[in-house]
């Protein structure tokens, strides 16, 4: 949970990305909006009347709020464009989709890298809700006046904020308080290092860890 920089559609390996929307395409169920877009992922948010006719290449869609048929957080693997991903009656609301892009940069992981909840913390939780050949997937929950120790990032990993929060981040040298609202989408790049504290209420994300 890194410090917040706008980005253009450029890539750096070594920062965390905080984006605004860069494109809008309309679709069968409203406005999709691309929020980030670099040779390793695409992510758009959606708020619609569902998913149904949202085009949509294979990824990881995150509510972000409640609905029928799945709670905020509730992330799951979308196959292809043309799969259902819904459940049965229509689920509405907002979601981020993740696509994985297959080819771009490979940067090899550092030795001292760690993956999602391998870091040295305290009062944070992980819970991986799945994994395929693409992404790791992941719910983590940091209380108040949690702490992430520093650490490097072995992965490109997307952070999806579903509570929102304020979150003190360490960097390079320089100490920020970011804060996220719900919806908000980081990008923390493979080697990328910084330390972070919880200076708010509790703070739910959904963590996408990119494979290699």
């Amino acid at each position: 949970m890194r410090r917040l920089l706008f980005v253009s559609a450029c890539f750096v390996a070594s920062t965390l990305f905080a984006v605004p929307p860069v494109e809008q395409s309309s679709t069968a169920a409203g406005r999709a909006v691309v929020v980030l877009d670099n040779p390793r992922v695409r992510i758009f948010k959606t708020r619609g009347a569902s998913l149904t006719g949202v085009e949509h290449k294979p990824g990881v869609v995150v509510p972000i709020e409640d609905g029928a048929g799945r709670k905020a957080g509730d992330a799951y693997w979308a196959a292809d464009a043309g799969a259902r991903t819904e459940p049965s009656g229509g689920e509405k609301g907002a979601f981020i989709i993740v696509e994985p892009k297959d080819g771009g940069p490979r940067t090899p992981a550092p030795a001292a890298g760690s993956k999602p909840g391998e870091a040295v913390f305290t009062g944070m939780r992980f819970t991986t809700l799945f994994e395929n050949d693409k992404v790791t997937v992941m719910r983590a929950r940091m209380d108040v006046e949690a702490r992430e120790g520093q650490h490097t990032h072995g992965s490109d990993t997307i952070v999806v904020h579903l509570s929102g929060g304020s979150i003190e981040d360490t960097a390079d040298g320089k100490t920020v308080v970011n804060r996220w609202k719900p919806g908000d989408v980081e990008f923390e790049g493979l080697g990328s290092s910084h330390s972070a504290r919880n200076v708010g209420a509790a703070v739910d994300v959904v963590l996408v860890a990119l494979k290699p």
